[in-house]
């Protein structure tokens, strides 16, 4: 047996997670491998590989385990699947519940928002899963939590202005006033055009749609993986947030962000443009480097530093086309 450490952490956590599953499960366990926090695989001597994942709570895992179940059966089987022990046995251990998910083999072609097939091939994943999730939606909605999407803009806004004082150290005073105009002048237009947010198809949304959430296997395919953020809501939620991700490969151009034929009806909507005008991943990150007091750690800034000022005009100049295009 071994454990390959892929990144820093609880020796000592490692070795004794290891022991309780030799003890528990009724297999020959070869390595633990983390692969992040709280998820590991779990290589077997007979040559069978699996995923073990952590959850802060049975509700949790139970949740995940029967909503990727019920998108096999609505017709979307580009995700991954739980296995179960005999028995309905579970595995606790120091506070979380684990569950065992099917181990998918990476592809050499990693996908990445670094050309417009890629934006285009998530993009048309995403649709497939919306299509699929509507048709759970109404079974889900007294389970999981409804996304209000300028309630948490404006609790977003709230927090970075509140942070403004040591966000002073890092960025000019303009640079903030004026990410702080565009997030107004966002929710103000969003406000005026609640109704209309609220007019698209309700679906389950993903949620966190990076992408490393959309995995190459090794057959060529492309997966949707980590449902951890799954709420009901507006399927433009997650356009937004997907256009917001490949914004910055696209050089922040609308001409681009509209060729998209999934996202040009999107277009003819203000609220759709209000919103992309919300600056949430830089207040997002901000905030969480706030928040978590690493404002010391030199590289984590520097991320930070160059998500905010690397395409500062380019994103600039996207704003102030969003606005002339409604007006």
């Amino acid at each position: 047996m071994n454990i390959t450490i892929k990144f820093r952490g609880d020796d000592g956590f490692h070795n004794r997670l290891l022991s309780y599953l030799k003890q528990h499960l009724p297999f020959q366990i070869l390595s633990l491998t983390p692969l992040r926090k709280n998820v590991y695989i779990v290589s077997l001597k007979d040559g069978f590989q699996f995923v073990l994942k952590g959850y802060s709570s049975l509700r949790r895992l139970k949740i995940q385990e029967v909503f990727t179940q019920s998108l096999k059966k609505a017709g979307f089987d580009y995700s991954y699947s739980f296995y179960s022990l005999p028995n309905e046995h579970r595995l606790f251990f120091e506070s979380q519940y684990f569950g065992f998910l099917e181990y998918l083999r990476r592809g050499e072609n990693t996908f990445y928002y670094d050309s417009m097939d890629h934006c285009q091939e998530g993009l048309t994943l995403l649709q497939s899963f919306h299509i699929a999730s509507e048709k759970l939606v109404d079974s889900y909605r007294t389970i999981l939590p409804a996304f209000h999407l300028i309630d948490k803009w404006e609790e977003r806004l709230q927090q970075f202005q509140a942070n403004a004082h040591v966000l002073s150290s890092f960025l000019q005073k303009e640079v903030i006033e004026g990410l702080i105009y565009w997030a107004e002048w966002s929710l103000t237009g969003l406000r005026q055009e609640k109704e209309s947010l609220y007019s698209f198809p309700n679906v389950i949304l993903h949620g966190d749609v990076a992408h490393h959430n959309f995995f190459r296997i090794s057959t060529g395919e492309l997966y949707l993986i980590d449902f951890d953020l799954i709420s009901t809501g507006p399927s433009i939620a997650d356009y937004l947030q997907y256009s917001n991700r490949i914004l910055p490969f696209l050089s922040w151009s609308i001409k681009e962000l509209s060729s998209f034929q999934l996202l040009q009806s999107y277009f003819q909507h203000p609220v759709f443009l209000y919103a992309l005008a919300f600056p949430t991943d830089i207040f997002r990150e901000w905030n969480r480097l706030v928040k978590e007091h690493t404002y010391n750690d030199v590289r984590k800034v520097r991320s930070v530093m160059e998500l905010t000022l690397g395409q500062l005009d380019e994103r600039l100049a996207f704003y102030k086309q969003l606005e002339t295009n409604i007006n």
